[in-house]
């Protein structure tokens, strides 16, 4: 699914196949979670492979290794270069796109000596979500703020995400929408939300959520349309019934919701805000130019 025999990716300085890249059995980020990542769309314009927002996704690529003490020395040019090197290599233009920032072996509860960078990519022409999601609100929170960086990308922040989300399949919904400590909407296992009252956006207030790149791009297009948007806190039920409501994120893109917790979302998809910011976030990814929104 992900790669064959013949598939490229950089890996600790060099371009090699996938399949003869390995881990250090010994390495702090296989046995503690300890690293960070991305997820990075490119897109087929009419003037070629393009990757969206490559700046602000490798500029939080670095704060994130920053955040958690791991040495990182790539600048965001040359993680840029490298990463249309890859695509190319592979000839992949509508792709996903990894890097991942590993540790060297270190047993010890302590910040990383060396990092390694990995720059992963496959194939992928749309979100892996689809409109009509059905969605439950989780018994799993969101992770504390006091208790981890939320704020950045880290591998082991993520099996929170994998507990949610799989609980919610198992109860027969698509995905799960997470609380922060204090029973305020956070987030999905894996991208940001809105919903839409009376023709105004409304997504939770940053705390607990990791803010997302995807969500930063909503807030421009909204201003853009004149359409007005609120950062705030608020409880699940504020959200049950209400006009519409979205996931979006990198791979997600922007997704409509059907329902929480079997209460569904009122509107017609087609007569919303939310749709018009839907349709307006993927006319601008597959811009062949880079538009300052």
């Amino acid at each position: 699914m992900y790669y064959d025999n013949e598939t490229l990716i950089y890996f600790k300085g060099n371009f090699v196949k996938a399949k003869d890249a390995g881990m250090d059995l010994y390495g702090q980020s296989l046995h503690y979670g300890y690293s960070v990542f991305e997820g990075i769309k490119s897109y087929n314009t009419d003037s070629g492979t393009r990757i969206f927002k490559a700046k602000e996704h490798y500029e939080r690529l670095k704060r994130s290794a920053e955040l958690m003490y791991i040495p990182f020395d790539y600048s965001v040019s040359e993680l840029t270069d490298l990463t249309y090197e890859l695509l190319e290599r592979n000839g992949f233009t509508d792709a996903y796109i990894r890097p991942l920032v590993t540790c060297s072996p270190n047993m010890s509860l302590s910040k990383g000596k060396e990092s390694y960078l990995s720059l992963l990519a496959w194939e992928w022409s749309n979100g892996y979500l689809a409109d009509k999601m059905k969605i439950m609100t989780s018994g799993f929170q969101r992770p504390n703020p006091n208790a981890f960086k939320v704020e950045a990308k880290v591998g082991g922040h993520y099996v929170n995400s994998i507990l949610a989300c799989q609980d919610a399949k198992d109860k027969g919904y698509d995905e799960a929408l997470l609380l922060d400590e204090y029973g305020n909407v956070a987030e999905s296992s894996g991208a940001n939300i809105f919903y839409e009252k009376n023709g105004t956006l409304f997504t939770p207030a940053k705390g607990s959520i990791l803010p997302g790149i995807t969500r930063q791009t909503v807030f421009e297009i909204c201003s853009e349309l004149n359409i007005p948007v609120k950062e705030t806190f608020f409880k699940p039920e504020e959200m049950r019934g209400a006009d519409a409501a979205f996931f979006c994120g990198t791979a997600a893109e922007i997704v409509g919701l059907d329902s929480l917790d079997n209460v569904p979302f009122t509107k017609n998809w087609k007569d919303t805000a939310s749709e018009k910011v839907q349709q307006a976030y993927l006319k601008l990814v597959r811009s062949s130019v880079v538009v300052n929104i």
